[in-house]
């Protein structure tokens, strides 16, 4: 992998990682971009203790463009986008209309290909790979600055998602705090921890998915499986067999057979609902130890955290979708119409042939 960072027309950061050594990267945003001015606060909830970005600068952003005005296509003659150079392996750069920025955080676009028709189940497992070390590069990277608890790579896939974007393509959010879910996991891992004598919440709950009926896939180093509980019709959480708290930690071993593994998960969820659907709108969120102190959370440390992946969709069946209405919304109370069983059986039957 070769890493090359540089500006763009406004200033912000834009960093090329390339699968060949030998690839040059020196083209000039050439747009007559001024400096982005971000509004963005983080406000703290004192009724439920948690933290909502305020970014009121957002509302103008781009908003599902043609495709021959896509911003996160390569550049091309006079058609200029947010990518100086005519083409790119994957490319990461500071967010135009960021949620987080400066002391609040920071939020990254990562490109996956710049193929504009493609998805990221479309890509090699080389490319996967790529996108797999620009991840791990931008926790690392993320980590140091000093405004930032956590680091989240996430993609949105479909427009039932919200995307505005139909490039393939997704985000990276480095926040000034931890976040309420992670916080949540943490009090459980803290609780069972000292219930337990010492035993690891993570490493029980893996242990009891890998002996029961819920597993979907399993390779030498990575496991994936619907959770007990899902909250969302079809759910998937990976995880590496070897507990590490975040990307940094996975070795070589897991990083080789990761693309093969997530690949083939992908995919199988475009064939969930049959041939002739729409693409399965999803999400796919890693979740990280924070790199902050965890003193809130007693007797817990960083490595107790256990790395994973979580992929759900919001669809539920064909041409229906899943909405969070009073009980999700009002009292974050999931309802689930799918049995967790079944929806792992259904991620078996489409397997690749």
């Amino acid at each position: 992998m070769k890493k090359t960072s540089t500006r763009l027309a406004d200033g912000r950061e834009l960093i090329y990682y390339d699968l060949r050594d030998d690839t040059v990267r020196d083209a000039v945003d050439r747009r007559p971009l001024e400096r982005t001015v971000t509004t963005s606060e983080v406000r703290r909830d004192p009724l439920l203790g948690d933290s909502v970005a305020v970014a009121s600068h957002r509302q103008g952003r781009t908003y599902h463009p043609p495709a021959d005005e896509c911003p996160l296509c390569p550049s091309e003659g006079d058609r200029l986008s947010e990518i100086p150079d005519s083409s790119y392996d994957v490319v990461v750069f500071e967010n135009r209309f960021p949620s987080l920025a400066g002391d609040s955080g920071r939020c990254e676009v990562v490109c996956f290909t710049s193929d504009h028709n493609a998805s990221f189940a479309d890509l090699t497992e080389e490319q996967a790979r790529l996108v797999l070390e620009a991840w791990t590069d931008r926790t690392s990277e993320l980590s140091h600055l000093p405004s930032v608890e956590q680091v989240f790579c996430f993609e949105n896939r479909g427009a039932e998602i919200g995307v505005t974007l139909g490039h393939p393509h997704g985000q990276i959010y480095a926040y000034p705090f931890t976040t309420p879910r992670t916080a949540l996991m943490l009090r459980q891992v803290a609780q069972h921890k000292e219930a337990t004598g010492g035993e690891n919440l993570f490493d029980s709950v893996l242990e009891s998915e890998l002996a029961g009926e819920r597993v979907v896939l399993e390779s030498e180093h990575w496991v994936a499986f619907v959770p007990y509980a899902a909250h969302w019709p079809y759910e998937l959480h990976l995880y590496p067999k070897r507990r590490v708290p975040d990307l940094l930690g996975l070795d070589e071993d897991a990083r080789s057979e990761f693309p093969k593994v997530y690949l083939e998960l992908l995919r199988r969820f475009d064939r969930i609902f049959g041939e002739g659907e729409p693409a399965t709108p999803y999400i796919a969120a890693w979740h990280q130890a924070p790199f902050g102190q965890l003193e809130d959370f007693e007797g817990v440390s960083r490595d107790d955290f256990a790395l994973h992946l979580e992929l759900f969709t919001i669809r539920r069946t064909s041409g229906k979708l899943k909405f969070l209405a009073g009980s999700e919304s009002g009292m974050s109370v999931f309802i689930n119409d799918i049995r967790p069983e079944a929806a792992a059986e259904r991620l078996r039957e489409v397997a690749s042939s």
